[in-house]
């Protein structure tokens, strides 16, 4: 037989842990995002940008 007062104490843990867990899920997908994105430009860095001219290269 079931006990009616643990299913509903265990009914509202779980429904307090939904938006933890989604927060904490959240995080850690941000935190491995911004890993990769400092592993990627540290072994490949940015050239610097060419200057470019102030004349076009058009003649008109």
């Amino acid at each position: 037989m079931k006990n009616p007062w643990m299913s509903m104490w265990l009914s509202a843990a779980n429904k307090a842990a939904g938006p933890a867990r989604s927060f904490w899920s959240a995080e850690a997908a941000r935190q491995q995002k911004a890993f990769a994105k400092a592993m990627t430009e540290a072994m490949f860095p940015k050239l610097p940008a060419a200057k470019s001219s102030s004349r076009s290269r058009r003649s008109k």
